[in-house]
Formats: C-alpha cells, structure tokens, sequence
C-alpha cells in the first residue's frame, strides 16, 4: 500500500516539469512532482547566466497563462526582432525580420535559471501541487490501475499517470521499457557570455561553417550569448583558451560583427545528441520534455517544443471528462497531437546538421543556394517563422 495516493506523477521538475504541474491547476487532479535537486539560487551579483533559452511567443504566451511570465524581471529579457544566417560559402545569406512576418518579435532570451526560479515561486504557491525535493527515485511498477513510484528514502506514492520530465538520460523512460534512438553528433555545444563593442540591434545572427555551427544571442545592453557546436576536438581546444585568446576565435568566427568582445562568463560546454523515443507514451506513462525528444541545438527549439509537449498534455487532461488521467486513450490523443510537430524537428535540424557537417563540394553548392533562394521568397520565410516560433 502506497503511502499517498495521486492522479499525476511528475518526474524531474525543471522548466517542462514544472511548467507542467502548474498547467494543471484548477483541473481538480492532485499532484505530485519530485526532484532531486533544487534549482541553483540567483546571484546577487549581476553575472549572467550562460544557459539561456530562445522563447517562441508561443512559449511566452503559455507561460502568460501561467503566471510565470510577467514575473520575470524585465531588464534580463533581449527581444530577438531579426536574425541573420549566413552560409559557408561567404555570400549566402538568409533573413528573417518580425515587422516584415506581423510580429512583434521572433523570440525572447531568458535565463534558464531566473525562469526557472519564477516557476519555483509559483510552485510554491500552489495547493494543489505536492513537491518532493529533494526526492530520487528508487523504483517503478507499473499496473493496471495505477503506477507505484518509490523513492531512495522508502516514502511511496501510487498515480494513475506518471509523467516522465527527467531529461534526456530519463530514469522513467527507461523503467518504463521505452526504447530511444540516441545518435550522436560527436560534438559538444560551447557557450559563453560576452559584452560587444558594437550594438547587436536585437539581431541574432547565425553562421554554418566547416568547423560548426556558432549562433549570436543578444542579451540585454551591449552584450550576447553564443553557442558554438563544434567537434569535441575543436570543443575542448575552445575551454582551455584565455579569456583573451577565446574572445579573438569567436571575434574572428563572427566576422567582426560586432567589434570587439569581452568575455563576461566562462565558456562551458554539453554534448550533442538526437534522441527519438520509439512511442511518447506507455501504459499510465507519458513523455515531456527532453525524455521525449532532445535535438541539435542549432534551431533552438528544444525548450519550445518541452513547453509544447506540457501545454497539450495538460489540453488532453483538463478535457478528459471521467476517464483518469492514466487512461490510454487520453495519453494516444496526447501523442497524436505532438508526434508531427517533433517530427517535423527532428527532421529539420538533424537534416541541416547533416547537410552542413559535410564537405562535399554538390552539398555545399546545394546548401548555400538553397539559402539564397529562400531569402528572396518572403512568404515562404514567413511560414518558416510561423512553424518555428510557436503561433500557432
């Protein structure tokens, strides 16, 4: 006999997880959401955090109706209103503009750790969500009526679903027998934090060279984030730069866009993977997040399509009549309805992982003129921004 008895399980409580929990508010389902670790505290100083998220107004507009949103602090949110991609060849280029697609932005930076420290307040506050934190999971039985989830400390808990937002490396996905697809790109996500010389105007630029991929984040001010995805041999020559001579690669790999760089944050790094779960869903499981899906960094997407994966989860559950929240057909219905949307990802940034990560002189040819084309069709641009920045 389980020591208490919910509807939902959460697993893992970052972003998705907890964005998640408080989704289901109101919907008289009771709540249990474990974690292992707290989120790390804010600084008191003004340091940056160099884990940032490029938000879709989708996203934002979730977050919104969470209450999440207007809470974040204002002076640490940059509006990407253009971006620029540029191709390998030295004159391909692709540009998409908010004004030119009618939207006030294309996406929001944010710190990972002020959202997730907003979502944590709101947690807090929330009756109807249980946290378990710090809480590890031990164990995981699966029956017909509802799941058992056993924690290392021995406190136990039955849910009619159990809801897997464990990351990439999912102990839940795994107990639960789900097989996934783990391809690795063989390189790891360099990023750092610097203050520019020149203003970056809101523009995110984006460059697919021979040895990576490095993107241009604005933040607030005179300053940006970058991710640079490069082999680990490259990666790990990047780490143990000087600050200087880190400053003059990425000065010189940006093409002195913006002048001269400072670098205000260490460079850190993480591997690259695609991960593609066979099925989203299992009997009284389903999978969120990363446990879900984890792509190439260079779209950005990740975290929009977590947000994704928590807002029609929660959908399916508010609408699920008097069926519990395990039940299969609720869970196919879940899977239904995010199964194109990851797909459609997944095919986009491992198809251009793979077209720019190869020296072969037709694909180069193909590759830059592909972006040419493109950036001279407007409506087409525009139903790019659409698909890929949450409006729906």
């Amino acid at each position: 006999m389980a020591d208490q008895i919910f509807d939902v399980a959460i697993v893992g409580a970052g972003l998705v997880g907890s964005s998640l929990a408080l989704a289901l508010r109101g919907t008289g389902l009771s709540i249990a959401l474990i974690e292992a670790r707290p989120p790390q505290a804010l600084p008191h100083d003004e340091s940056w955090d160099n884990r940032i998220y490029a938000i879709s107004p989708g996203s934002a507009s979730f977050l919104e109706g969470l209450g999440a949103w207007g809470e974040l602090p204002g002076e640490r949110i940059a509006r990407i209103e253009a971006m620029a991609i540029f191709g390998d060849d030295g004159t391909a280029r692709l540009d998409f503009n908010a004004y030119e697609a009618g939207l006030g932005e294309l996406a929001y930076i944010v710190e990972s750790r002020a959202l997730q420290a907003v979502l944590w307040r709101q947690l807090a506050a929330a009756r109807e969500v249980s946290l378990f934190c710090p809480g590890e999971c031990a164990a995981l039985d699966i029956a017909d009526e509802a799941a058992q989830l056993t924690l290392r400390d021995g406190r136990t808990m039955a849910a009619k679903l159990i809801v897997a937002a464990d990351g990439a490396r999912s102990w839940v996905r795994s107990q639960a027998g789900i097989e996934a697809h783990d391809k690795d790109y063989r390189q790891l996500g360099v990023v750092a934090n610097f203050a520019t010389e020149l203003p970056h105007h809101g523009t995110a630029c984006q460059w697919f060279q021979p040895e990576g991929v490095l993107a241009y984040l604005p933040l607030p001010g005179n300053r940006i984030s970058i991710v640079w995805s490069v082999q680990q041999a490259l990666a790990n020559e990047l780490l143990q730069l000087s600050a200087a001579e880190l400053c003059e690669r990425v000065t010189h790999a940006g093409k002195m866009q913006l002048g001269k760089l400072e670098l205000i944050t260490p460079a850190a790094a993480f591997p690259l993977h695609l991960i593609e779960p066979r099925q989203l869903v299992q009997p009284r499981v389903a999978l969120t997040g990363d446990a879900a899906h984890q792509l190439h960094p260079l779209a950005g997407q990740g975290v929009n399509l977590g947000f994704g994966d928590a807002r029609e989860l929660a959908a399916v559950l508010k609408a699920r009549g008097m069926r519990d929240a395990g039940d299969s057909l609720l869970l196919r219905r879940y899977e239904r309805a995010r199964r194109e949307e990851i797909l459609a990802m997944v095919l986009a940034t491992d198809g251009l992982q793979g077209l720019f990560n190869n020296a072969q002189p037709l694909l180069g040819w193909a590759r830059n003129t592909g972006l040419a084309m493109t950036n001279r069709f407007a409506w087409v641009k525009h139903q790019l921004v659409k698909q890929a920045l949450g409006n729906h």
